[in-house]
């Protein structure tokens, strides 16, 4: 008779040091068919320093052992751009670089200034080819409004005027100017909540739409010329304004439609934005080495997420689930997860909850492979944890499927 594996078995001890982490994701890393192209690091909470301090210690790692060149993280695509040419030139101020190149506040954390710190000292006096590039992949959306798409959409233009005969360009910038209005009016926080307060249905933004989807035909139709005519860096920056202009007006017109449905489709939309920016990098980055993308594990899953928001239940498709597919074998992903959160009362342990199960087994952290985590945990009793912190999502054993890995940490 076969003897069933325990979870000391099956899990790649990653120590407490930086090597020991490298060796074990290392290991794991070497069981996958390929190397991925993209390797996702979710974790189930903002704010807490566990966890991006993890990511710093696995992408130094990454660069120095398999060859990675950049890293993306679930902020702005647009305010990005400011952080990845410091890291690259030394251009800019680095308290402006974190106050200007990151959303949602992300710039303030201190594993944030780290990293950041890290990449410029990496990569100062690299050649181009060898230096590790700095991505966001969100929308650029806030939680409480969504932006006018004015400059993006403008700046995509202009692209397009600087290197397109007149005759190819599509539309007026002074029409465009005029249909834009006011920036206030789109950035009305009111219309997060009520659909009646967005302008998205309007005529004009309906109009903006089709000139949008005019702009990002233009760069598709004429992208070996437009390469060409400036640099691939230049180009695939202009198309994220493109891509971007037409994914706020999406976003936009979603927020002017009423119903049950309305957060669902929104946040659907938000992924759907960044699974564009994610097959976009891959892109880029298949000629220079994989990429480290990090954001919370709803966002980075294989299969359908799901939270409480409003009041409601919100079910989307993360942009895991809608780039996986596509990339194959190329996108992995590995959850992370804390058993014992040591100053945080609200997240109540219980003996067979998933995270506690895993801790059980975890001197100070461990890596578990999904499928194999999965057959040892058949026939146990193991329960979804329960949070009453509104910010934590304890991974749910039920969605094992959507991962290649599990990372517990037992202790914060």
């Amino acid at each position: 008779m076969t003897r069933q594996l325990s979870l000391r078995d099956i899990a790649f001890d990653l120590g407490t040091g930086s090597t020991e982490l490298g060796v074990g994701v290392g290991r794991f890393l070497g069981t996958l068919e390929r190397p991925p192209v993209l390797l996702g690091l979710g974790e189930p909470t903002h704010g807490v320093e566990a966890f991006p301090q993890l990511r710093n210690q696995l992408l130094a790692y990454l660069v120095e052992q398999q060859g990675y060149r950049a890293i993306a993280l679930e902020s702005d695509c647009l305010a990005a751009v400011v952080v990845d040419d410091y890291v690259r030139t030394g251009a800019g101020d680095l308290d402006e670089v974190l106050a200007t190149g990151f959303s949602h506040g992300f710039g303030a954390a201190p594993a944030n200034r780290e990293l950041v710190t890290w990449l410029r000292e990496h990569n100062a006096g690299r050649d181009p080819r060898d230096q590790v590039r700095f991505y966001g992949f969100d929308a650029p959306l806030e939680m409480a409004a969504a932006p006018s798409p004015r400059a993006a959409l403008l700046g995509a233009h202009e692209y397009l005027r600087e290197h397109l005969p007149a005759g190819r360009v599509p539309h007026d910038r002074d029409t465009l100017d005029a249909l834009l209005g006011a920036d206030a009016d789109w950035s009305n926080p009111a219309a997060m909540y009520d659909a009646a307060d967005s302008i998205g249905d309007t005529d004009n933004a309906r109009a903006l739409r089709l000139a949008a989807d005019d702009i990002v035909a233009r760069f598709e139709a004429h992208a070996p010329g437009l390469r060409q005519a400036s640099s691939d860096n230049d180009f695939e920056r202009a198309l994220m304004l493109a891509r971007a202009a037409h994914g706020l007006l999406r976003y936009h017109a979603e927020m002017a439609k009423p119903g049950p449905e309305r957060f669902s489709l929104l946040t659907g939309l938000r992924d759907a934005t960044m699974a564009e920016n994610l097959l976009a990098i891959a892109r880029v980055q298949a000629h220079h080495g994989p990429c480290l993308v990090f954001a919370q594990n709803a966002h980075l899953r294989r299969t359908e997420s799901a939270m409480r928001f409003g009041g409601m239940d919100v079910h989307w498709w993360s942009a895991g689930a809608l780039t996986a597919p596509v990339l194959d074998s190329g996108y992995a992903f590995i959850a992370l997860d804390c058993d014992r959160w040591v100053d945080n009362p609200a997240v109540q342990r219980q003996p067979h909850d998933f995270q506690a199960v895993l801790g059980d087994a975890t001197a100070s952290r461990a890596l578990f492979p999904a499928r194999p985590l999965a057959a040892a945990l058949a026939g146990q009793v193991v329960s979804a944890r329960v949070s009453d912190d509104q910010r934590y999502a304890p991974f749910d054993p039920a969605g094992l499927d959507g991962a290649d890995a599990i990372v517990l940490l037992e202790s914060i």
